[in-house]
């Protein structure tokens, strides 16, 4: 099986900060850094380390090339990552001491999408191959439909948050990934009338997958964080990986969870993904007993 990814790719800036700027102020960074990162880009190099096949779908500027090598050298299909002529999208990121971040986020190429290229690159797709999908890309609605009559197992990432973006694609997808702040919205929106499966990411408390028939819980591994940033991509990068190599919904968020563990102890996004062999050995000396089924 194959996970497609119509997702952003962005170029990420650090900025270290002894506390987040409140509106008008300014405050001296301690230290800079750059990086890959968009939660598309940052889901796909999450699948592909976990071990599954993964292509990507989006767009960069000409400023931005040099992230194909980057995910190439990783084995993810390039293929149908088009080279516009609007600038990479960036994200500005500030950090402060306990991890917590803020984040500018610049759409640029993300925004620059084409019906006739996510067709092309799910030409190949096979029914049950998962869609994964965000919303840092323009034509979100379109892809997912596309996806879904594709007999796709289309999984949504609800971010940066939008009821009506999410009204948009709510009939083309099968599960909705939102984090808690996202889920209180969703529910002060939809309440009883929501009837599609969630997985709530809730940083250091975990992580829930809800539908109509189970509830389960999983437990986060205590960590001490250096940044947060990315840890929900990760997160979703490996439960979609282990779902795509036959693994069960529980079996997945506990992996997945061990990897957002591992991935938030890390400085950058992309770089800080860990490696499956790493997930897999920090979760044998771990005494997290992690899944509680309702």
């Amino acid at each position: 099986m194959t996970i497609y990814n119509f997702g952003s790719i962005v170029l990420d800036n650090f900025y270290r900060m002894p506390r987040i700027p409140v509106p008008g102020e300014s405050v001296r960074a301690n230290d800079v850094n750059f990086g890959l990162g968009g939660k598309g880009a940052n889901q796909s190099i999450a699948a592909r380390k976990a071990g599954s096949d993964v292509v990507h779908i989006g767009a960069i500027g000409f400023d931005g090339e040099h992230i194909l090598n980057n995910l190439q050298k990783l084995k993810i299909n390039t293929k149908h990552i088009y080279i516009s002529s609007v600038k990479t999208g960036h994200a500005n990121i500030t950090i402060d001491p306990k991890g917590e971040n803020a984040i500018t986020f610049f759409a640029g190429a993300n925004d620059d999408q084409a019906l006739e290229r996510i067709s092309l690159g799910l030409e190949s797709a096979l029914p049950k191959d998962i869609f994964l999908l965000q919303n840092e890309v323009s034509l979100v609605p379109e892809a997912a439909k596309i996806a879904r009559s594709k007999s796709m197992m289309v999984i949504y990432s609800a971010a940066p948050f939008s009821i009506t973006h999410l009204e948009s694609v709510y009939d083309f997808v099968d599960l909705i990934v939102v984090n808690e702040t996202e889920h209180a919205l969703l529910m002060e929106e939809f309440g009883s009338s929501l009837n599609k499966p969630l997985l709530i990411t809730k940083g250091s408390k975990g992580s829930s997958y809800i539908s109509a028939t189970i509830q389960i819980n999983c437990a986060a591994p205590s960590v001490k964080p250096v940044d947060t940033t990315g840890a929900g991509d990760t997160y979703l990068g490996y439960f979609a990986s282990y779902l795509d190599q036959g693994n069960a919904i529980d079996a997945s968020m506990e992996i997945a969870s061990f990897a957002s563990a591992i991935q938030v102890t890390r400085k950058g996004t992309s770089d800080a993904i860990p490696s499956l062999e790493k997930v897999i050995s920090f979760s044998n000396k771990s005494q997290v007993k992690p899944l509680i089924f309702d």
